[in-house]
């Protein structure tokens, strides 16, 4: 397995991955398009992808400018691999190195990313949107759980 911050030439790659995930499905793959990809990696924040034998199997992506967690997903295939952990350890790590001091994200709350979430020190925080959880995450909690 290979990390490394994503570009533009991983967009369909990526795209693959969002639209192959079991949970958290769009209802549309139309709903992100190459465009809003390539905003945030470029614009907005940062991603990173995971790569095994050329292939990108997994990523994520920080949106600082509203201090949110755009992406973070796995292929089916590679599931239990502790990719998404990587992803989210680096990701985060990277997130709060700008200073920042919180961070949010939705997930629906029947799915395996909820409990992810929870197992990694986000808090729920409310709904968002469509009945989705609303999570946060402040510095002072990711630094104590890097330290566990």
């Amino acid at each position: 397995m290979h990390y490394r911050e994503a570009l533009i030439n991983d967009i369909p790659q990526i795209q693959v991955v969002r639209n192959l995930v079991k949970e958290n499905k769009l209802s549309h793959p139309s709903y992100v398009t190459d465009n809003d990809v390539e905003d945030y990696i470029l614009n907005r924040g940062k991603g990173w992808v995971c790569e095994i034998e050329n292939s990108i199997v997994g990523f994520a992506i920080a949106d600082l400018v509203d201090d949110n967690i755009w992406a973070l997903f796995v292929h089916p295939q590679f599931e239990a691999m502790g990719i998404g952990k990587t992803l989210h350890r680096i990701m985060l790590n990277w997130y709060f190195e700008n200073n920042k001091e919180k961070v949010w994200l939705s997930t629906d709350p029947f799915t395996r990313a909820y409990e992810f979430y929870k197992m990694q020190g986000w808090k729920e925080v409310g709904t968002y949107g469509k009945g989705e959880a609303k999570f946060e995450l402040d510095r002072e909690t990711w630094l104590k759980k890097q330290k566990q």
